[in-house]
C-alpha cells in the first residue's frame, strides 16, 4: 500500500505520514456517501442550514489551532491562515442564512393550471482540490453543495493530508451524520478512476489546466457533471491617473500574498509608461520592505514555497524569461534557510512571450510590463489563454469600469487587488475554467433543475 507524506516546508520536517486508502476502503466511502445521500437530501433545509452553521461555529472555536495546521502542512504566513479560516467561517454563515432564498421554488405562468419549477440536490460530488488554500478551496465549495442537500468526496492535494482529514473531522465534530463530508487519501489515477463510477454523480475541480482536462474528459466520457477552476495570469492594470503609493503597497500584496502561491494572485503588472518608473521604484522599496521567515511568526510577511518541485518551476520561468531579455529590478532566489524559502524577484523589459507572462507563475516573481494608452493595456492584458481575475486602478472610477467590459476575465475589481467573495459567483474564462462557484450561482450548480406543470 502506498504512502503520502506530510512536510513541513519551513524546515523539510516531517510532520506525518499516511496511508493511502487500500480499494476496499475506497469502496466503502463511496458506499456511505451513496447512503448519505439518500437521507441527506431529505432533511428539512432548515436543519441542513443549522448543521452548516455549526460548522462555522467549530472553525471559530478552533481557528489557531486550525490556522498552525495551514502554517505547518503548506508554509502559509500563520496571520494569513488565520485570515483563512476566518473567511471559511464567514462562509458558512452567509449559505446558511441565503440557502433559503437561493433554492426557492418558482411559480411561472403558463397555459396550465399550476406550472413551475424546484431545485433538488445532484448527489454525490467529488471534490479534487489544490493545496494553497486548504481549507477555503475545498470550503467554498463544499458548504453550499451539502447546503443544497448533496454530499462530497474531498480528494485532496497530496501534500496537505492532514488539512484533508481534519475538514472530514470538522464536519463529524459539527454534528453532520456520517458519510455527508468525508475524505479521501488517494493518489491521482485512483482520483480519475472514480469520477467513471456510477455513484459519483459529478465533479468540482480546482488546479492546473493538465489535471482540469483530465477530469473534463473523464466525466464527459460519463456524462457528468462538472466545473473547473483552472488558475490565472491576472493583470493589475495601473492607469496614469493612480495613485501611485496606494498601488503600490497594493500590489505587492496581491502579487506576493501566500508566497505568490494563488490563483488569483496579481501575476503581471502592467503600468502605463508614464508613471512606469515611478512605481516601479515604490513597488520594490515596498517589496524590500517585506520580512521572509518563520511562517508561525505572526511579523512574518513571505513564508516558504511549497516545495521543491514549485521552486524549480519558477526558477525555470525567470531562467528563459531573462534569457528573452528580461531584467532583474529585485534579484531574490533561494536564501539559505533549510526550508523552501524563495525571496521575491522583480523584473522589467519582458518581453510579450517569457514565461512569466504566457505562463501561470506559482510563486514571488513579478513581471513589470508597460503600455502606451488604454488599447495597449487591454490588448496585454488579454494576451494569455488565462482569464480569471484583474484590476484596474484608476482614479476615474467611470473609465475604469468602461475598461472592465473589454478585460476578459470571470472576477474584476477597480481600485482594489481580486479576491474571492461568498457574495458573488466566482470562476473563469477561456482556459481558466468552466462554471462559478459560490453565490447562487455556485450552490446551484450542483442542484438539478425540474419543472413540473399541473392541468
Amino acid at each position: 500500500m502506498g504512502k503520502i507524506k506530510s512536510v513541513n516546508p519551513a524546515t523539510k520536517e516531517l510532520n506525518g505520514e499516511f496511508d493511502l486508502y487500500s480499494q476496499q476502503v475506497v469502496n466503502q466511502k463511496i458506499g456511505d456517501s451513496r447512503k448519505a445521500f439518500a437521507q441527506w437530501k431529505n432533511e428539512p433545509l432548515c436543519e441542513r442550514t443549522f448543521s452548516i452553521e455549526c460548522v462555522g461555529e467549530v472553525l471559530r472555536n478552533r481557528k489557531e489551532e486550525l490556522a498552525e495546521l495551514i502554517t505547518k502542512e503548506m508554509g502559509k504566513p500563520i496571520k494569513e491562515s488565520l485570515s483563512e479560516i476566518e473567511k471559511c467561517a464567514w462562509t458558512c454563515d452567509y449559505f446558511a442564512n441565503n440557502a433559503e432564498s437561493f433554492l426557492a421554488s418558482e411559480f411561472v405562468e403558463t397555459d396550465a393550471e399550476t406550472s413551475g419549477y424546484v431545485y433538488e440536490p445532484t448527489g454525490v460530488i467529488l471534490s479534487i482540490m489544490p493545496w494553497d488554500f486548504p481549507f477555503w478551496q475545498a470550503l467554498r465549495f463544499g458548504i453550499p453543495a451539502v447546503a443544497g442537500g448533496n454530499t462530497v468526496l474531498l480528494k485532496h492535494a497530496s501534500n496537505v493530508p492532514m488539512c484533508a482529514l481534519e475538514i472530514e473531522n470538522i464536519f463529524i465534530e459539527a454534528g453532520f451524520p456520517e458519510g455527508v463530508y468525508q475524505t479521501l487519501l488517494v493518489d491521482g489515477n485512483t482520483a480519475s478512476s472514480v469520477i467513471s463510477r456510477d455513484e459519483i454523480n459529478a465533479v468540482s475541480f480546482a488546479g492546473s489546466r493538465p489535471g482540469g482536462e483530465m477530469v473534463a474528459e473523464a466525466a464527459g466520457k460519463s456524462i457528468k457533471k462538472f466545473i473547473l477552476e483552472l488558475g490565472g495570469s491576472d493583470p493589475l492594470i495601473v492607469l496614469e491617473d493612480a495613485d501611485v503609493e496606494k498601488v503600490a503597497k497594493a500590489a505587492v500584496i496581491a502579487r506576493f500574498q501566500n508566497c505568490g502561491q494563488s490563483c488569483i494572485a496579481a501575476k503581471r503588472l502592467l503600468v502605463d509608461e508614464k508613471i512606469a518608473g515611478d512605481f516601479t521604484e515604490k513597488f520594490t522599496e515596498h517589496v524590500k520592505d517585506l520580512k521572509i521567515g518563520d511562517p508561525m511568526d505572526p511579523a512574518t510577511d513571505i513564508g516558504p514555497m511549497a516545495g521543491e518541485i514549485q521552486i524549480k518551476c519558477l526558477e525555470e520561468q525567470i531562467r528563459l524569461s531573462m534569457k528573452s531579455g528580461a531584467k532583474t529590478i529585485l534579484e531574490g532566489g533561494r536564501t539559505d534557510e533549510e526550508g523552501y524559502f524563495y525571496k521575491p524577484v522583480v523584473l522589467s523589459n519582458v518581453d510579450k512571450m517569457a514565461p512569466v507572462v504566457t505562463e501561470e507563475t506559482f510563486g514571488p516573481v513579478a513581471p513589470i510590463i508597460t503600455f502606451n494608452n488604454e488599447e495597449d493595456a487591454i490588448k496585454i492584458a488579454n494576451n494569455t489563454e488565462f482569464g480569471l481575475g484583474a484590476s484596474i486602478w484608476s482614479r476615474d472610477k467611470h473609465r475604469a469600469m468602461r475598461m472592465t467590459r473589454h478585460i476578459e476575465a470571470g472576477v474584476i475589481t477597480v481600485n482594489n487587488i481580486v479576491s474571492s467573495d461568498p457574495r458573488l459567483p466566482f470562476g473563469g474564462m477561456k482556459k481558466s475554467g468552466i462554471g462559478r462557484e459560490m453565490y447562487r450561482h455556485g450552490m446551484l450548480e450542483f442542484m438539478n433543475v425540474k419543472s413540473m406543470k399541473v392541468y
